[in-house]
Order: C-alpha cells, then structure tokens, then sequence
C-alpha cells in the first residue's frame, strides 16, 4: 500500500533535520539528498513496526504549516507485510541453530520480531541479524553478591 506524509524539514545546528506532523520522532541528515532519503526510510521503519504489531496507523493531514520556519517535504513509500525482508520461522530456527519452539518464544518475549500472515509465522531479517551480532554466552548470568 501506498503511504504519504508531510514532514516539515528545517535546520539546527548545521544539520538538517525532519519530523513528520503525523507521528512523533523524526530523523537527521546533512545534505537535502540525505535528509529525504532518512525521512523515507524513518517512515518505512516506523509503518512497518505498526504493521507487524497491529498498531493503527494516523491519519496523513495535508497543508500543514511549518513549525519550525522549514519547509513541507512530502513523504510517498510502498509497504506491506508482504514487502518486509522476513523468512519463516522454521528458517529463522535454522539461521540462529535454535528450535522452532525457541523462536516462537523469542518473539513472544520481544527478542525477534515476527508476524503472522495466515497461518504462517515468520520473522524479520533484521532481528535476527541483530541477534546475531549480539550472540549472547551459553548459561545464566552470575548473580551480584549481595554486599553486607
């Protein structure tokens, strides 16, 4: 599906920076090419967060007026669950050596971030490639000595 914003685009402190009227957040970049670039994935980013976790999306507002002396970039990008870089679970299981189960639990507690489509449940690339990098050690943590 098509989605458009307005975000109003301005400079501070020699970085330009851009917040849509629609959302709370924004992004940052330093040349007009960058900063359009940002805005566009900030929205990508922040739609398909809504969209895997059923949060409702604000109704887009046009002709907004800018708040901060800058300008009114608009914002257009494609998004869906279908365009969201994912593979099925049983892959997610087999890319992090865990069991289906394991993933499933994983996502319940917010470690990956998976969706279901159907019947079929799959989870994002880019948790499981921040999992990755973030491999933790085998066994519990220690726990802190209580000091007397």
């Amino acid at each position: 599906m098509l989605y458009v914003y307005e975000f109003e685009v301005f400079e501070s402190e020699g970085s330009l920076l851009a917040f849509p009227f629609d959302f709370g957040g924004g992004t940052q970049g330093d040349t007009e090419k960058e900063i359009a670039e940002m805005a566009a994935d900030w929205l990508r980013v922040d739609i398909e967060h809504r969209l895997i976790h059923g949060i409702a999306l604000p109704e887009a507002t046009f002709g907004n007026k800018p708040k901060h002396g800058g300008r009114i970039l608009l914002v257009a990008i494609e998004v869906s669950l279908d365009t969201i870089d994912a593979v099925a679970a049983h892959e997610a299981a087999d890319m992090l050596g865990v069991s289906r189960g394991r993933i499933t639990q994983m996502v319940s507690s917010g470690v990956l971030e998976g969706f279901r489509k159907g019947r079929d449940a799959y989870v994002t690339v880019d948790s499981i490639e921040a999992r990755l990098a973030d491999t933790p050690t085998a066994g519990r943590p220690r726990k802190e000595l209580a000091k007397a």
